[in-house]
């Protein structure tokens, strides 16, 4: 148990919470927590200094200090075990789930076999439907994938080379999405109201942290032909439909749709302009709505 755990245990049971709570919590048993209180708290209270120092002195106590021995039969030692325990507090402090936190820690520094819900339960001493839901959670973030068992008929979780590679792309989709749908709410809310003004600030940070995650994945030409609708609706000075636009360029419908997705997916590449959808397959353009602020917008009206 890391000394944040007994923090933890320290503040809640001072908040009246029982044992069983506390457990709820921390992904450990209720007798964990009810050992952890008899064995190591102060005769008043329990303390989580006093708590730390104590189990410190009982373990020099109980064995002398030497190198850590070896896994045996692929299990963990202590020292692993508590690694497990405080990363999983870290990545918990990130907003994961504690009880998802140490099933992803553990899965993170078992073998490339992975590991079943059974050693899951057995290395983390928690009830089989922790780890079930855990896993799902795992699972929806694309974090964790399944693998038949070569030895029996359980499946194994494991945690495989492209994890992170995953998980970056979900969240640079992500936060082009936040971006877009900020863009929509200026629209609706007005560019000079306190709302407007907010999503303004919020789809230009998501923009760019989309922008600076994904690189620049747009082929050239694509962008060359987005900047090239835009100057075509600003030299019309009137909406235009994809087929009129389509005409006009002496493109293809295909590409000047591309073109159309292209700068509705990315809208840094319009800035400071904006498409914007004013019918059926019917486009303008417009300033973007977030990019003079609200204050701005008056002074230049005078």
């Amino acid at each position: 148990m890391t000394h944040e755990d007994r923090r933890l245990i320290a503040a809640w049971l001072a908040d009246g919470l029982g044992y069983a709570e506390i457990g709820r919590r921390l992904g450990r048993p209720t007798s964990t927590i009810s050992r952890e209180v008899t064995r190591n708290g102060a005769p008043s209270a329990y303390l989580a200094d006093h708590a730390q120092e104590t189990a410190r002195h009982r373990a020099r106590r109980r064995k002398p200090t030497r190198p850590a021995e070896p896994a045996t039969d692929g299990q963990p030692t202590e020292l692993m075990r508590g690694f497990v325990d405080e990363f999983a507090t870290l990545l918990a402090a990130t907003g994961l789930p504690r009880m998802t936190a140490r099933v992803f820690a553990c899965l993170l520094t078992a073998d490339a076999g992975g590991l079943t819900a059974a050693d899951l339960v057995r290395r983390l001493q928690v009830s089989p439907a922790s780890v079930s839901k855990s896993i799902a959670s795992l699972e929806a973030m694309e974090l964790v994938l399944r693998q038949p068992d070569p030895g029996g008929r359980r499946e194994r979780y494991v945690i495989d080379d492209d994890v992170w590679l995953r998980a970056w792309k979900a969240d640079t989709g992500a936060h082009g999405e936040i971006a877009t749908a900020a863009q929509r709410g200026i629209e609706i809310f007005g560019a000079d109201t306190t709302a407007g003004a907010r999503l303004g600030k919020m789809g230009r940070f998501f923009a760019l942290l989309s922008e600076q995650m994904s690189g620049s994945t747009l082929a050239e030409s694509v962008v060359y032909d987005a900047l090239t609708v835009l100057a075509a609706l600003v030299h019309a000075r009137r909406p235009l439909t994809l087929d009129a636009l389509a005409a006009g360029l002496d493109w293809s419908r295909d590409r000047a749709t591309t073109a159309l997705d292209a700068i509705r997916h990315r809208p840094a590449i319009a800035d400071p302009l904006a498409l914007r959808v004013v019918g059926p397959e019917t486009y303008t353009h417009t300033t973007r709505p977030d990019r003079l602020s609200p204050a701005q917008r008056e002074a230049l009206r005078k």
